[in-house]
């Protein structure tokens, strides 16, 4: 009956938290890292090259028919 269907939805809210939980921290864990890797080698990211805009970046379009 009905206490079947409060203790399964307590118990997807439950897992379901969790999982956020642990997919945040997975996702801060390689934020982490890689912040770490750019500050360790920051001439592999050099930003002050000349900054390219949209149209440069893309190539010409050429309709076909």
């Amino acid at each position: 009956g009905i206490h079947r269907q409060i203790l399964l939805a307590t118990l997807g809210c439950f897992v379901g938290y969790q999982l956020v939980k642990r997919a945040e921290y997975v996702h801060a864990k390689v934020d982490r890292e890689l912040f770490e890797y750019i500050r360790h080698h920051p001439v592999d990211f050099n930003s002050s090259a000349e900054k390219k805009r949209i149209g440069q970046l893309l190539e010409d379009f050429h309709p076909i028919r």
